[in-house]
């Protein structure tokens, strides 16, 4: 992901000006990171180091979105919603 991309992402799901650490932008790089990933996956199967990576990046976001639902379950709903994580 290169610096553009990642501040788009920024400044689309910051709470306020200058917001990096909220959970919704830590949650919307992430999802960015693991749909890369996936890709890189699909076409090098055996990579397994990329592979531990990935899991170790679903399972950050997964903490991430329980925190999130605990603490307001609107800005849960919200950020699910946008980014599409739920089928």
């Amino acid at each position: 992901m290169d610096k553009a991309r990642k501040q788009e992402i920024i400044t689309k799901y910051a709470r306020k000006e200058g917001d990096t650490g909220s959970p919704e932008v830590q949650i919307a790089l992430l999802t960015e990171r693991i749909n890369h990933l996936n890709g890189h996956l699909q076409s090098h199967k055996k990579d397994h180091h990329s592979r531990r990576g990935l899991l170790m990046m679903v399972g950050r976001r997964r903490g991430l979105l329980n925190y999130l639902e605990s603490v307001d379950i609107e800005r849960y709903r919200e950020i699910v919603k946008s980014l599409g994580l739920r089928k």
